[in-house]
């Protein structure tokens, strides 16, 4: 398969799914699901260009794997966290409905849209694996891997923490400062980052891999100044005040680093 068939046929494939994701979450009144919906599509159009290549190398299956993995955890968990939280529905999507006000359905069918492009976009690391024609094994794979697993590992110690927190702690306004929640205001978003880059690395063992430095540069600039920290924090100050005020003067808000001592 070429590449530009297995990227048009991917891209026909994520923009039916998320057709299928808007109307489901029009029926639902809950456009949440989106999020979950992203995550597994990006797992999902890589695997699958992974598996139509034909690619029966140990450097195909050993990726699959780790995107398999990357996205089956991730969209579990915000899954599981949009359906508690139904009916409510995430603050950024109640923004849009009210800046999309007469036209929400519509809008949304588009926005919809452009997460399917986005998942393509994302996923392109993995294409690049799919159609090299050296199936060999580098240097390469062998960093990303590593960095890749820290990554998935960190986010899901940082997700489990937080669960547990909000689970003991029934009182919104108190401030989760346990495990790596004390040395950083976002470890998940961090530990995301890091995942990204792994991905960057292992892609850079195949031609052209290098060139998907879009993928990691886009998710550390969305987390860091677009759907990731700043709504995040904006939110987390309504709810909870100056506490979390007192928690943003002595804590990382993205590296992991020893906290500051309270003035």
């Amino acid at each position: 398969m070429s590449a530009l068939f297995a990227l048009v046929l991917g891209t026909g494939l994520m923009a039916v799914l998320f057709v299928f994701a808007w109307a489901w979450a029009r029926k639902c009144d809950n456009y949440s699901l989106v999020d979950a919906v992203w995550a597994f599509g990006i797992g999902l159009t890589g695997v699958f260009w992974l598996v139509a290549s034909g690619g029966g190398a140990a450097k195909h299956w050993v990726a699959g794997g780790l995107l398999a993995m990357w996205s089956l955890r991730l969209g579990w968990h915000l899954q599981r966290r949009i359906r508690r939280a139904h009916p409510e529905e995430d603050a950024r999507y109640v923004k849009l409905r009210e800046v999309w006000t007469g036209r929400v359905t519509s809008a949304f069918f588009w926005f919809f849209q452009a997460q399917a492009i986005s998942v393509v976009f994302l996923a392109l690391p993995f294409l690049l694996v799919a159609v090299d024609p050296d199936s060999s094994w580098s240097g390469w794979e062998t960093a990303g891997l590593v960095v890749a697993l820290i990554g998935i590992s960190g986010e899901s110690l940082a997700d489990s923490q937080m669960s547990r927190f909000k689970e003991g702690k029934p009182n919104s306004k108190a401030v989760c400062q346990e495990g790596l929640w004390r040395y950083s205001r976002h470890p998940n978003y961090f530990f995301e980052a890091v995942i990204w880059v792994g991905f960057y690395l292992y892609a850079c063992g195949s031609e052209w891999g290098w060139a998907t430095i879009h993928a990691p540069a886009a998710i550390i600039y969305l987390l860091l100044r677009v759907t990731g920290i700043p709504p995040t924090e904006a939110a987390a100050v309504r709810r909870k005040g100056d506490a979390y005020r007192r928690y943003q003067e002595t804590t990382s808000p993205f590296i992991p680093w020893p906290p500051k001592r309270a003035e």
